[in-house]
């Protein structure tokens, strides 16, 4: 039984295989089309997925569609009316769209794809909550989803037990944790649907001085974690931006302009507003666990990526343990729609991996062999040597724990927004510099960004305030007391300055407030990549390297080995490493950007 999963058309266009029950192959079209957060219709990645399956369009039983498009359109449709005349200009822009494509979505697919079968469709939030429930440890949990908006709902709750799952309640639009976040990413001056990151990085920086402003004036949330926005704030049910100029008011100027200098405002903004979603987060989960009285809790919906929240909750909230969907936005809705066909309904039932997921590290993108990369670098006559597979991993840490910066591509492309030691760019933790030199000279982003820790699975707990496995890179937790080096009178420092201050002996991935974003590698999810580590331990004392993804500033992480060289030679990364193959960048002929790249995804 083949079922197609597809989310498309909003942001994040996906597609997912699961091949009776099991997930064989799930990717964001971004990945081939190298257009971030691409929305188009996913045909790279539905071709990537029936070549993964060796199976055609034919082969497939059902196409899964994670939205219901006239329920979105009724949204809009009922929203512009309500706001008349005001929200024209914004109408006239999505309504070709929604004319030509996403209200005949059968016959898009027909078209693109030739399918010609039955084609389902879950409402956005079920396949939120089938993507966190269905591949989870758990046999029954709590379901908490969150995002922007799904049709009409903005946050659901419920519970799954076996093959099946209950939607209990849901917050409607537009009341939206989602949209306020993005309304105040968009009015520090980062872009919507993709800055949210940038605004839980700066948070730190700052002081929530305006929290209780934005309570008061902006937001009243209730103790269910239930939110109602003051709309007069905002601009996003009709106009061309996020915010009105009562928020302009209210914070004393304009929103910043992008690329323009950050300044104290900015900071204290985003300290405030993630300390806002913060308790609004647990509070939603404390309502949940209080409904549902079960000890776990699974996570989806694009709010679920705030990563500090999410510690908070595992930290704070009545749960004993909590799961979140590793692709936890829209892309992640390719797979919870396919698997909702597949348990909910063909009424399949369920099978628990004694405690560990169904998500396989989510690696479940392309792959390319030795002989694949090999053939590459050879055509192409760039200089490489083949690593001897004894000693690979101590070759590569070798590099690392000589303060190389270390492009990284083995095994299988993650999905989801993180890397997680497949399509990777490594560095040495211990120095004070890597986080400037990797912002700087190989990211080519802002400065104050900090970057995440790989450390062994079996030797975190010694090295952070965390007892959980993390290994998607979705938990923040805060360095151990004894690890860390008291700060003094860096509040009146400089944003770079505070960068530079040593507050641990890995200070490379030590946030401002000790904090960090923690990837815990095991040997089942990575060999490779956990041999690495473990190497660099025995080199340096240390089982933590850095971790950031394989890509610049703009563009979506590396898929292909023409993706990794290319993104290599533009930037000041040291070595490349992909498979079994190792290029030193003082080795390669001089870069010429015109050069023409093919377009076309082979695979090997």
């Amino acid at each position: 039984m083949n079922i197609l999963g597809i989310s498309a058309f909003y942001h994040d266009s996906a597609a997912c295989l699961v091949q009776d029950g099991k997930v064989v192959a799930a990717v964001q079209e971004e990945r081939f089309s190298r257009q971030k957060h691409d929305p188009r219709f996913p045909h790279h990645s539905i071709n990537y997925c029936l070549q993964e399956a060796n199976i055609s369009i034919k082969d497939v039983d059902y196409v899964a569609f994670y939205d219901k498009p006239f329920l979105t359109f009724e949204r809009l449709l009922l929203t512009y009316l309500t706001i008349a005349p005001r929200g024209l200009k914004s109408w006239l822009a999505a309504m070709p769209s929604w004319l030509r494509q996403k209200l005949h979505i059968r016959k898009v697919i027909n078209r693109e794809t030739g399918f010609e079968g039955d084609i389902l469709f879950t409402e956005h939030h079920e396949a939120h909550a089938a993507s966190a429930f269905y591949p989870s440890p758990f046999s029954r949990s709590a379901i908490l989803t969150i995002d922007g908006v799904g049709e009409w709902a903005t946050a659901s709750y419920g519970h799954g037990e076996g093959s099946d799952i209950y939607l209990m309640k849901e917050l409607h639009f537009p009341d939206s944790l989602g949209l306020l976040y993005s309304a105040f990413t968009y009015f520090t001056g980062f872009k919507v649907n993709s800055g949210e990151y940038k605004l839980m990085g700066l948070a730190p920086y700052g002081k929530p001085i305006y929290k209780d402003i934005i309570l008061r004036e902006i937001v009243d949330v209730k103790e269910d974690g239930s939110i109602r926005l003051n709309l007069s704030y905002f601009d996003f049910l009709g106009g061309m931006r996020m915010t009105s100029d009562n928020l302009d008011k209210l914070f004393a100027g304009p929103p910043r302009k992008p690329e323009s200098p950050i300044t104290e405002r900015e900071m204290d903004i985003a300290a405030s507003i993630q300390a806002v979603t913060e308790e609004i987060m647990l509070k939603m989960a404390s309502h949940v666990h209080k409904e549902t009285k079960l000890k776990d809790l699974c996570l989806a919906g694009g709010v679920a990526l705030n990563c500090v929240a999410n510690g908070r909750i595992l930290r704070e909230a009545p749960f004993e343990r909590i799961w979140i969907q590793p692709a936890a936005g829209d892309a992640g809705g390719a797979l919870g729609a396919a698997l909702s066909v597949w348990h909910r309904f063909l009424g399949n039932a369920r099978q628990i991996h004694d405690g560990m997921d169904s998500q396989y590290g989510s690696y479940l993108g392309p792959c390319f062999s030795d002989e694949a990369v090999a053939a590459f670098l050879e055509c192409s006559r760039y200089p490489f040597q083949r690593l001897d597979k004894t000693s690979r991993a101590l070759t590569i840490a070798k590099e690392i724990a000589a303060g190389k910066i270390v492009g990284y591509m083995s095994g299988r492309m993650e999905f989801g927004p993180r890397a997680l030691g497949a399509r990777s760019i490594l560095g040495d933790p211990r120095s004070v510099e890597t986080q400037s030199i990797m912002n700087l000279k190989i990211k080519y982003r802002e400065s104050f960004r900090p970057f995440a820790p790989s450390v062994l699975e079996e030797k975190a707990p010694e090295y952070f305030e965390m007892n959980a496995s993390s290994p998607y890179m979705l938990l923040v937790a805060y360095l151990r007391e004894d690890r860390r080096i008291p700060q003094s009178a860096v509040d009146k420092s400089s944003m770079l300055e505070r960068i530079k201050y040593k507050r641990s002996e890995i200070p490379a991935v030590t946030h401002l407030d000790y904090s960090a974003r923690i990837q815990t590698v095991n040997q089942r999810d990575n060999h490779d990549y956990h041999a690495v580590i473990s190497e660099f331990e025995k080199l340096t004392g240390f089982p933590v390297i850095v971790n950031t993804s394989f890509n610049v500033r703009g563009e979506p992480i590396v898929c292909t080995p023409e993706d990794a060289y290319r993104c290599f030679m533009r930037t000041e990364m040291d070595v490349l490493v992909m498979e079994n193959c190792i290029l030193y960048k003082d080795a390669q002929p001089a870069w010429a950007e015109s050069r023409e790249w093919r377009d076309d995804f082979v695979l090997d």
